[in-house]
């Protein structure tokens, strides 16, 4: 077995008698990455954006233990520095906080001061930090009080900076593929590199080369050696979504990805050895095509968990970096996408072509398909369910008033039923009815159908019965269409935040265009015979539920 942020021993596991359970992929045991730095004591630090903690990861053996966890005050820290006396600098990113941890564990606020904070670096006693922002700052902070001293603005999305061998601090600009430098006391900055793909961290390695990673699927890694040769060499290591790297003093260089977390040693050649495994970093809203593929909606990209053939779970492909996803279903060989931007997309996994349906959405968050083509999702943030229409994509209000509406799901009937883990219920949207929810005079009406159960998102329909996930009891509940009775089908189900870490649901924030940590979304669907998958979202796995057979 093998541990995760939901069950450290890696013994625990969900029990049913009517449903055999398998996970398609193993649990993540490194929740996200995205900063990492060497601290004192020679590990490896990484700042986990996703999971809202920070962890310490021994490079020799791979074990991981928490040091920053998910209910202290850092919300959504994404990278992180160590200063000459041993305090350990966060970037909180969307609360736009920068804290200082000191050696005793006491954590002090240094600046709220700075916008979307990300790039974090020390080069002595002093702390330096950009903004990952159109226009973005670069600042000196003063952790014993002072106010911030700009270095200058109009970065293009900041990020992963670091103090050059010439006393110059380096830093991306990711949108426009360049690299700068500015002296750490002020002045014009300078361009280094450009034509540099997709830049997203830039470090140095022990030689003085500067290295360059890329946020790319393809995990390209750029050195340029500004003090020697001059020469500018390239790899590919297929590390999916590269965010930051540290070199140890042997010069190895280690290196973290936002899109599947986990600790990779990297050779200059590109080779790569897993120090702690890549995995999921949600998974949200799950799926299944025609063909016995299924999907996972895994905030920054669609990923495919691939069991091996002998039924032990296996590892997960990236299908495609689609930022911010957090809905999904297939149909007709195509995906369609909701995401925390506020979007509702059609991709195409084959021609890997993608088609907007809807934008300005207000948390969107399940989807599903209606019998007539068109696309029906839970807006979460609006209290509502909308549709949107298969020829013009026009989009029109089918229940509004609901309190928090997570995942919609038709029967085989054509009904629409929806979820609401605020309520704690499930409802049926008819076209009238005389109790429910009043909405519009074109909108129906949410008629409810079950009520008391905590608290249900992933929603599907299986014969006469409808299936959610209760995250707040981590159970699995099957409800009958006809009378609104309501069954436990499985229990202590990995899904939710973890025990013990606090409120069940993190905000979803937005500062500055940048969606800031993901809703939980405990997803659900029926596989083409008849079995159930579900996003255990406390471990990052997918379970595939299979009908029981009796004895």
């Amino acid at each position: 077995m093998q541990p995760s942020r939901y069950d450290d021993t890696g013994r625990r596991s969900a029990t049913s008698s009517r449903w055999d359970m398998r996970r398609l992929n193993w649990p993540s045991r490194l929740w996200g990455s995205n900063g990492v730095t060497f601290g004192p004591d020679g590990r490896l630090y990484v700042a986990q954006f996703i999971a809202g903690q920070i962890s310490a990861v021994d490079p020799a053996s791979g074990d991981v233990d928490v040091v920053v966890p998910l209910d202290g005050p850092v919300q959504a820290p994404d990278d992180l520095a160590f200063g000459a006396d041993g305090s350990m600098y966060i970037a909180d990113l969307t609360p736009g906080r920068v804290w200082r941890r000191s050696p005793e564990g006491e954590y002090t606020l240094v600046s709220d001061e700075v916008q979307v904070p990300n790039g974090i670096t020390c080069a002595g006693d002093r702390l330096f930090v950009n903004e990952m922002k159109m226009d973005g700052r670069l600042l000196e902070l003063f952790p014993d009080g002072g106010d911030p001293v700009v270095l200058t603005d109009g970065l293009i999305f900041g990020n992963a900076m670091q103090l050059g061998p010439d006393g110059y601090l380096y830093y991306p600009h990711m949108l426009t593929d360049q690299v700068w430098r500015i002296p750490p006391d002020g002045g014009a900055p300078e361009l280094v590199a450009e034509d540099v793909h997709e830049p997203v961290a830039v470090r140095f390695d022990q030689g003085g080369v500067m290295t360059v990673l890329s946020r790319g699927e393809a995990g390209i890694v750029t050195r340029i050696d500004l003090f020697g040769s001059g020469d500018t060499s390239i790899v590919t290591s297929g590390v999916v979504g590269l965010d930051n790297a540290a070199f140890d003093a042997e010069n190895r260089m280690f290196v973290s990805s936002f899109a599947s977390g986990g600790v990779t040693e990297m050779n200059p050649d590109g080779r790569i050895r897993e120090i702690v495994p890549t995995g999921l970093d949600g998974p949200y809203g799950v799926t299944i095509d025609l063909g016995g593929t299924v999907y996972a909606a895994d905030h920054y990209r669609v990923a495919r968990p691939e069991p091996t053939g002998d039924g032990e779970p296996g590892d997960v492909t990236t299908q495609e970096l689609l930022i911010f996803t957090h809905g999904i279903t297939a149909a007709d060989g195509l995906l369609h996408l909701t995401s925390q931007y506020g979007n509702v997309e059609t991709y195409d996994p084959v021609a890997k072509t993608r088609r907007q349906r809807a934008a300005g959405l207000d948390q969107p968050f399940g989807i599903a398909v209606g019998p007539d083509g068109s696309l029906v999702v839970a807006e979460a943030g609006a209290g509502r369910v909308v549709r949107i229409d298969e020829r013009d994509d026009s989009v029109t209000v089918l229940a509004e008033g609901l309190d928090h509406p997570v995942d919609v799901a038709f029967d085989a009937e054509g009904r629409c039923y929806v979820s609401d883990d605020r309520r704690g219920a499930v409802l049926r949207i008819d076209e009238g009815g005389e109790e429910g929810v009043d909405d519009g005079p074109d909108a129906g009406k949410a008629v409810l159908l079950a009520e008391g159960l905590g608290a249900p998102q992933g929603l599907a329909a299986l014969g006469d019965e409808l299936f959610t996930v209760d995250t707040e009891h981590r159970r699995l509940l099957a409800i009958s269409l006809s009378t609104g009775d309501t069954r436990v089908d499985a229990e202590d189900l990995a899904v939710g935040l973890p025990p013990g870490t606090g409120p069940t649901e993190r905000p979803a924030l937005f500062t500055h265009g940048m969606p800031g940590s993901p809703g939980q979304f405990a997803g659900l669907a029926v596989t083409p015979e008849g079995s159930l998958l579900l996003s255990a979202n406390g471990e990052g796995s997918v379970l595939r539920l299979s009908p029981r057979r009796a004895p």
